[in-house]
């Protein structure tokens, strides 16, 4: 088995890293990082400084905030990243940092995919989320049982950047989804209808999904502890918004959503979880 360095140990990164140990890969992570003595007690291994994590390592995954941060990482990892290693950047940023960072790296020799996921906190804990990649066939390949590690659905998308791409479009639909669940359970409850009952019925109809099932689940009981966080969501709309301008497609639905979820934030809301958008609903 190839060892493995992960660079990201936040709400998502630090259960992928525990099903990879549990899988039986060698892990390496930081110790700065906060989260570092809980996977240190599942098996990874620490190490103080980046250079010291390549060097014991073959295939390198990010798991971070933002393209900044991801920019970031890789600008310190050019220098001292091992020709032949494999690098996976697990994280939503935009399609056009993942293409350069794809060059960047096949400059040093070294394969790269953007292989972004959905599935949110409760998907990185069981194993199962959709991983979306973005690279050559031989990249993927290789990364494939990494992958079968933390995900279920696992799909090469095309070549470096699909993966990106794929990922802001999964966060344009669940945040236009989310945003219509909330006005119908918002008017529905104003005329004085049950909300548990008429989301029992949706839910066998052709309105049933994820959303309705989880997230109408989360509006009826007021709970929007976070699985997903409505200031990272808002990032994901952004950079579907700029890439829909790259190409010149005018994205309305999208730009009404970001724009609400912009709003959450200010209100001081950046911390809950997306599904309250609905609260929204309710202050009109």
């Amino acid at each position: 088995m190839e060892k493995i360095g992960f660079i990201g140990l936040g709400i998502m990164g630090k259960p992928m890293v525990l099903n990879l140990l549990k899988a039986g890969f060698e892990v390496n992570v930081l110790s700065k990082s906060s989260s570092s003595g809980i996977v240190q007690s599942a098996g990874a291994k620490l190490f103080d400084s980046i250079a010291e994590l390549l060097a014991d390592s073959d295939i390198i995954i990010t798991m971070l905030p933002d393209s900044p941060e991801v920019k970031q990482v890789v600008s310190e990892i050019l220098p001292a990243i091992k020709k032949g290693s494999l690098f996976i950047d697990m994280s939503t940023i935009s399609p056009g940092v993942a293409l350069e960072i794809y060059n960047s790296l096949k400059e040093k020799g070294v394969s790269a995919l953007d292989a972004p996921v959905s599935g949110g906190q409760v998907g990185a804990e069981a194993g199962t989320l959709s991983i979306m990649a973005g690279g050559s066939e031989e990249a993927f390949n290789r990364a494939l049982p990494v992958f079968q590690a933390m995900g279920k659905n696992i799909i090469l998308i095309g070549d470096a950047g699909a993966g990106q791409v794929t990922k802001a479009c999964n966060q344009m639909i669940v945040g236009i989804t989310i945003q219509a669940v909330a006005e119908a359970f918002s008017m529905a409850k104003k005329a004085g209808v049950n909300l548990e009952k008429m989301r029992e019925v949706l839910l066998g109809g052709f309105a049933q999904s994820r959303i309705l099932d989880l997230h109408g689940k989360r509006m009826i009981d007021g709970n929007f502890v976070p699985g997903f966080k409505v200031k990272l969501h808002k990032k994901d709309m952004g950079i579907a918004l700029q890439t829909g301008a790259n190409h010149q497609i005018s994205l309305k639905a999208t730009e009404l959503v970001a724009g609400l979820m912009n709003q959450l934030v200010n209100e001081g809301h950046g911390e809950l979880d997306h599904s309250s958008l609905y609260l929204l609903q309710e202050e009109k």
